[in-house]
């Protein structure tokens, strides 16, 4: 065989050689493929698409409501129909229930309260929190009278705000701050605890202080916990929202649903629990895509 004849013997010789070992290499990962096809179609929990279900969920309610008060399962006296319920509502916002007043004033009062003592909470449980999380001295004051008053029902709590604040609005507001402060503070304790000890060693060693530690790494290892004690604590609030309103208030969703309820007005009470519940479900909403820029990295680990 020529010289020039030995690269293409070589190659050949080489071809059957190369199959085989290719084959020999799929055979050793057979399922590569469908691997990395399973990685593509895998998901986390709550990231797939919950539109479609969350829509069938209402719906699915929203029907059973409609037969149940059509069929005459339940009397118009514990549960009125929708129609019986829209109508309530454009007769409330046309002020022509309750005294004059219209619906819009009632809103505008409850989220006055409710949202106003839920920033106030923020602005105080939050530094409380974060506090008690990285000194062990806060801790040991603050922890008892937090876990003693935070179990505590607002009703439990409503008669001695009351002979403190008297009847005017201070009362409400400190009410319901009182039950956003403790989720929040929770929150945040829980959350500042979550930096590690290799980020603050780190941090220390580049020169940081105290509290440049504390704003540069424990609060953003605490903003996933953070947003959810807001989002938990926003519901107290509006939880509380009728025990507040029952301290000598003449506007409010809450107020508007107790008055309703002492002459079974139950068209009105429902129309009620259904606007508060979308307001809240509004805002919890707001604070989803709030936490999804803030802390894109959460549930990604």
């Amino acid at each position: 065989m020529s010289v020039a004849q030995e690269p293409l013997r070589e190659a050949a010789l080489k071809g059957p050689l190369a199959r085989a070992e290719n084959t020999a290499r799929a055979a050793a990962v057979p399922d590569a493929p469908d691997l990395a096809s399973s990685a593509r179609v895998w998901r986390m929990p709550g990231e797939g698409p919950t539109a479609a279900l969350s829509t069938a969920s209402v719906a699915g309610l929203a029907l059973l409501w409609w037969l149940a008060t059509h069929l005459h399962w339940l009397p118009p006296l514990f549960l009125p129909t929708p129609e019986a319920v829209w109508q309530a509502f454009v007769d409330a916002w046309h002020g022509r229930i309750q005294g004059g007043l219209p619906l819009s004033e009632h809103l505008a009062w409850s989220a006055l309260r409710v949202f106003g003592a839920f920033a106030l909470a923020a602005a105080t449980a939050i530094p409380v929190g974060i506090l008690m999380g990285v000194s062990r001295v806060a801790r040991g004051l603050l922890d008892p009278p937090l876990e003693f008053y935070r179990p505590l029902p607002p009703l439990a709590y409503l008669p001695l705000v009351v002979i403190w604040f008297g009847i005017d609005e201070t009362a409400k507001i400190v009410v319901i701050w009182l039950a956003c402060f403790a989720p929040i503070a929770m929150a945040a304790r829980a959350g500042a605890r979550s930096a590690t000890v290799e980020q603050i060693r780190a941090a220390s060693s580049l020169g940081g202080s105290f509290w440049q530690i504390v704003r540069f790494v424990v609060l953003p290892a605490a903003l996933p916990e953070i947003l959810t004690g807001l989002r938990i604590a926003i519901g107290f609030g509006w939880t509380t929202l009728v025990a507040a309103e029952m301290v000598a208030a003449t506007a409010g969703l809450g107020q508007m649903v107790l008055n309703a309820s002492s002459f079974l007005r139950t068209d009105v009470v429902v129309m009620g629990i259904v606007l508060i519940g979308l307001i809240a479900w509004g805002f919890d909403l707001g604070m989803r895509v709030l936490e999804r820029r803030l802390v894109p990295w959460k549930g990604r680990g």
